[in-house]
């Protein structure tokens, strides 16, 4: 702990107070943050649709504009990873084990049990279902996180700053500021959101794993099993963290990435294949054309809508904010070398794909169960829900338990990254954080999960978390400012040199010519 700074010691007080009161009162933690929640869905919603689609407009402003050759880093610098290990540690990062647990769920409750805008069950609101999926998770979340990584990468390769998000905004503030008490608090409320978000996946991972080896050999669906579970994670992704980006990180990322794509390909081909494809492509082109108005939709005159937009939408673009700083950081590290344009594509566009084709495939063969009437997939607890799908097809029962090993994996995948994040950002920005301070993370938020489950705070973790995300979306703001700031200096200045030596030879030569005529003369 000797290199842990003072970021470290204040969010690990706030941590422990909320996991205090989620212990001590866990209905009074649920009560008091869900009316700030609730406020927060009633008079920030625009704020939140404006944010994220101008965060999107200005990240493929960037893509094409001249900073998109701009290099994160030096001219020399090349990638440290391949750029298929690349991305599969930043989607493991910023989606994983989430993915795995709503690509059933989610399209299921869309269609059967509150549709955005149809009537449940409708063939309207099947559409729907998807089109939302689609739309919730495709490149309004991707380009959340890929601003905050963007500008964290450029600071830290190109400007030498500390792996920290207060030292984004160096330009805006000046480093005094960034160095004193308003720097520190901001990285504190970045360490806090990822403490807080980790805490509550790893919640819901191990319920998964725990309802999935429920459903398929019968052990006990209970919170011994789930501690169980939970412990043998953190072990794992405590091992991953320490081992390193380069080693246990890269390895396990690359692992459930190909295990992943055996499991999406079984299913495509052991489910309705020709209504999978059929029902993708119709998505697809639904969620182009409705675009902009699923981006803006607010339904200021429909309660009923208004309501599905507050518990969907907007909550999802709250939590994404929230995971920002976690997923940003750890992107940034892992992408040195790459250029602005590269990393843009590589982080939106993607990771969108490789989601549209998981609820493709998990999503449609769930709906087609539902509309057959072949099972009750909407009956099922969001734990268990994927395994009744899977129970109805070919080769269920293997296709199963790799699911719980694609899950297990993803897990530890998305908890090792957020114990490196908190490493680096409790050690003012290293870039190979201490083993004990990251060791110490990893207990923490294993230590928060269970409790929290135990005694039922997790709605409460869940509010906090959206709670958390509306001051960083501010911090999102003031991160893009500078970052346009700080690369017009680097991509405009060489520009006016060049202009400035062109027009000067271009006057000597005129100064030349004029000379050589008068001496003719």
């Amino acid at each position: 702990m000797r290199k842990a700074t003072e970021v470290f010691w204040y969010a690990l007080g706030i941590s422990l107070i909320v996991v205090i009161w989620g212990v001590l009162a866990p209905r009074n933690l649920s009560s008091i943050t869900s009316q700030l929640t609730a406020h927060i869905y009633k008079d920030f919603g625009w704020f939140y649709l404006l944010l994220v689609l101008a965060i999107l407009v200005f990240c493929i402003y960037l893509m094409f504009s001249r900073f998109g050759d701009v290099k994160l880093g030096k001219p020399d610098d090349v990638p440290e990873f391949s750029r298929s290990s690349w991305f599969a540690m930043l989607f493991s990062a910023g989606m994983g084990m989430g993915l795995v647990f709503w690509t059933t769920a989610e399209p299921i409750s869309h269609a059967f049990m509150s549709s955005p805008l149809a009537k449940e069950g409708s063939a309207e609101a099947v559409k729907d279902a998807l089109k939302y999926s689609f739309f919730h998770w495709g490149v309004h979340a991707w380009a959340v996180y890929g601003i905050v990584g963007l500008v964290l990468a450029y600071f830290k390769f190109n400007r030498g700053a500390p792996g920290l998000i207060s030292a984004t905004l160096v330009p805006l503030f000046g480093e005094e500021r960034m160095r004193g008490p308003l720097g520190k608090w901001i990285d504190v409320l970045a360490v806090f959101a990822t403490v807080i978000g980790v805490a509550a996946t790893l919640g819901f991972g191990s319920a998964q794993i725990t309802g999935g080896l429920h459903f398929l050999i019968g052990t006990p669906n209970a919170f011994s099993i789930q501690l169980i579970v939970l412990a043998v994670s953190t072990f794992l992704f405590i091992w991953s963290a320490w081992s390193g980006i380069g080693k246990g990180i890269k390895l396990l990322s690359n692992i459930n990435m190909g295990l992943a794509a055996v499991l999406v390909g079984l299913l495509f081909f052991a489910g309705p294949t020709m209504y999978i494809l059929n029902m993708f492509t119709n998505t697809l082109g639904s969620y182009i054309s409705d675009f902009f108005e699923m981006s803006l939709r607010l339904a200021p005159l429909d309660k009923e809508g208004r309501n599905w937009i507050n518990g969907w939408t907007i909550f999802y673009w709250a939590w994404w904010i929230s995971w920002a700083p976690f997923v940003g950081i750890f992107i940034a590290r892992i992408s040195k070398g790459r250029t602005v344009k590269e990393f843009l594509f590589g982080v939106l566009f993607l990771p969108s794909l490789v989601c549209f084709i998981f609820f493709a495939v998990f999503g449609v063969s769930a709906l087609r169960l539902e509309q057959l009437g072949i099972a009750a997939i909407s009956e099922f607890s969001l734990e268990t829900s994927t395994f009744g799908v899977l129970a109805e097809y070919p080769l269920g029962t293997f296709m199963s338990f790799l699911t719980v090993f694609v899950i297990a994996i993803f897990f530890i995948t998305s908890a090792d990254s957020a114990t490196f994040v908190l490493g680096m950002l409790s050690t003012d920005g290293l870039l190979n954080p201490s083993n004990s301070v990251k060791i110490a993370w990893g207990l923490i938020q294993s230590a928060m999960a269970a409790a929290v489950v135990y005694f039922g705070g997790t709605q409460g973790l869940q509010n906090m978390l959206i709670i958390a995300a509306l001051p960083f979306a501010i911090v999102i703001i003031l991160m893009g400012t500078s970052f346009l700031k700080a690369v017009r200096s680097e991509v405009l200045v060489p520009v006016k040199k060049e202009r400035v030596t062109k027009t000067t030879v271009v006057s000597d030569r005129k100064s030349s010519l004029q000379k050589k005529s008068l001496v003719d003369n």
